[in-house]
């Protein structure tokens, strides 16, 4: 089993992530991780069935329309959404997913976290990205808590 800092090293040190659950406003969770991971140089892809255009480019209707193979998703939906990301993942074989929490359930489900294990899915449950790629004092803080809570994402492959 992979532990958690080379889960998530693995992850990151991936160039092609799509974004689910991005949302027109801009100013949910999503978008933000969208931001940060756009800006860091990674090629990110936006996704929502909802959506055509958001944060000045094309978005996605499913991960099955982002025109080139990606290395993982990080899935930021309300849990009940997250069974079709893992769905479509395994479908595409997309071998790393990242579901997004904080404080609260965020994106993780148990049974999706479990549908993707079983899938072969790499499946980090819990924490967000930019607690860890160029992360601002607020997300710096709460790596730190949530470790402290033990609650940072959990690798199950």
């Amino acid at each position: 089993m992979t532990t958690y800092p080379e889960a998530v090293d693995d992850f990151l040190a991936q160039r092609r992530i799509a974004v689910a659950g991005v949302s027109r406003s801009g100013d949910q969770p999503a978008n933000m991780i969208f931001r940060k991971l756009r800006d860091a140089g990674y090629e990110v892809f936006a996704v929502n069935p909802q959506a055509d255009q958001v944060e000045g480019g094309p978005c996605y209707e499913s991960l099955a329309a982002v025109p080139v193979p990606l290395d993982g998703v990080v899935a930021v939906t309300p849990r009940e959404g997250t069974d079709e990301v893992v769905r479509q993942c395994a479908e595409l074989k997309i071998p790393r997913l990242w579901m997004h929490r904080s404080f609260g359930p965020g994106s993780v489900s148990e049974p999706a976290v479990e549908a993707g294990r079983r899938d072969g899915i790499t499946v980090l449950a819990g924490g967000c990205p930019m607690m860890f790629v160029h992360p601002d004092p607020a997300h710096r803080c709460m790596r730190w808590v949530l470790g402290m809570m033990g609650k940072l994402p959990a690798p199950r492959a």
